[in-house]
Formats: structure tokens, C-alpha cells, sequence
């Protein structure tokens, strides 16, 4: 009777643990979803297109950043700190210079195409941090989302994916 009340308290501890660590990646997903959504509607849809298109130059341009000796690889949260504001900032100048020359506030997007392209543009985020960046060695992910991101084979879909929802949406 007791080994039987020690095994369901085990299977229960080991079905909330699991549980919450897939609540939590999910979330994350959901959170900086969220923030893109929030960015579009508070900005607007122009700067939302240039935010994404930013994100490609950025990814661009820190591939070939002929500077990346210099950054430190240890331990591997400065690693990732790093990198990640490398990628940041070189973002940003894109970001403003699309801002100023290029993208128009005459676009097109309701709040259902927001909420997609924020998405889209969360999964794009999380699958640059997967294959780009080292987050996986600051953060073990479980297994439903290392099987969303971390396969080699989806990530030119997970890339691809907002410019897809660009065209298709605006």
C-alpha cells in the first residue's frame, strides 16, 4: 500500500514538473509574441514590417561579422549575452534605417495578421536562438520545443516564415 502512495506521489511530482517546464517554454513563446503584438499595435504596422525585416539584416550582417574573435566564449552566459547583443545592435541600426528611408505607415494589417506575424516573428526569434546562438547551453528546453527548434531541417521554415506571412498577409 505505501510503495503504491510512494509511486503515485512520484508519477504526480514527475507529471507537474513536467508540466510546468512545458508551460514555461510555451510561455515564453507566448510572452514574446505578446510583446511584438503589443509593439505593433502601439507603434504601428510600418515600424512592425521594418522590426522584421530589421531582424533578417541583423541575422545577416552578424554571420558575417568579421569581429566575432573578439567576443568572449566563456563562460557560456557571456557567451550568449553577448552574441545576443551583437545581434541586438546590429538589428537596431538596421531597424532605424528602414524606419527613416524605406517602410510606410500606408501598410495593411488587421489584428488577426498582427497576431500571426507576431508569431511568426517569436518563432523566427527562438529558432535564431536554437541554431545561432549558444542558448541551449545556458537553458535546457524540453522536448516538445527542442522538437519545434531544434532540428537543422526547419530551420530555413522557421527563417522563412515571417517574410512569408509578410507577403502573403500585407
Amino acid at each position: 500500500m505505501n510503495t503504491a502512495l510512494t509511486q503515485a506521489q512520484q508519477l504526480a511530482t514527475h507529471v507537474s514538473i513536467n508540466f510546468s517546464s512545458i508551460t514555461s517554454d510555451f510561455l515564453s513563446i507566448i510572452i514574446l509574441a505578446g510583446a511584438l503584438f503589443i509593439f505593433a499595435r502601439y507603434i504601428g504596422r510600418g515600424p512592425f514590417v521594418a522590426l522584421i525585416v530589421s531582424l533578417y539584416s541583423g541575422l545577416a550582417l552578424y554571420t558575417i561579422f568579421p569581429f566575432m574573435h573578439y567576443l568572449p566564449s566563456a563562460p557560456a552566459r557571456t557567451a550568449l549575452i553577448s552574441d545576443v547583443a551583437l545581434f541586438i545592435g546590429l538589428s537596431a541600426i538596421t531597424y532605424t534605417i528602414l524606419r527613416r528611408v524605406v517602410v510606410s505607415d500606408f501598410i495593411s494589417l488587421g489584428t488577426i495578421s498582427l497576431v500571426i506575424l507576431s508569431l511568426l516573428g517569436a518563432g523566427f526569434l527562438f529558432a535564431l536562438a536554437y541554431q545561432v546562438f549558444p542558448v541551449r547551453a545556458v537553458h535546457s528546453f524540453t522536448p516538445a520545443i527542442n522538437a519545434l527548434f531544434a532540428p537543422k531541417t526547419y530551420f530555413f521554415w522557421w527563417i522563412s516564415a515571417p517574410l512569408i506571412g509578410l507577403f502573403a498577409l500585407t
